[in-house]
């Protein structure tokens, strides 16, 4: 499977909601729902698990990056992810890299091609 990189960084091709996306996985949206609900102190619902990576232009999008501001932002200025934007790193990007470490490595290692996506 091609690696998928997000706007912000995370390996869409990596995510537990693409993966049962990806394989029309029932049980595996389940588990993934149940999952999240209890990590993040949100309700989600299997139906929420169907996502074709955030960079794609199907309407399968997790719930999230449908009021995404980063996603927003790269649609609108057209760049594959953050690595290819002038303005890199934003402050939109803060907040992610500060939960995720491994996503703005990504993003640095593209921006300083030293990974090929």
């Amino acid at each position: 499977m091609e690696r998928i990189i997000s706007y912000c960084g995370i390996t869409c091709s990596e995510c537990p909601a693409f993966l049962a996306t990806q394989k029309n996985d029932d049980a595996e949206r389940k588990r993934v729902a149940e999952l999240w609900t209890k990590k993040y102190g949100h309700e989600f619902k299997p139906s929420d698990i169907n996502c074709d990576g955030c960079t794609d232009n199907s309407k399968r999008v997790f719930t999230y990056c449908t009021i995404c501001g980063i996603r927003k932002c790269g649609t609108e200025k057209k760049v594959k992810n953050c690595a290819f934007c002038a303005d890199y790193s934003c402050e939109k990007l803060s907040q992610v890299h500060a939960a995720s470490a491994k996503a703005k490595e990504t993003l640095d290692n593209i921006r300083h091609k030293q990974v090929i996506v």
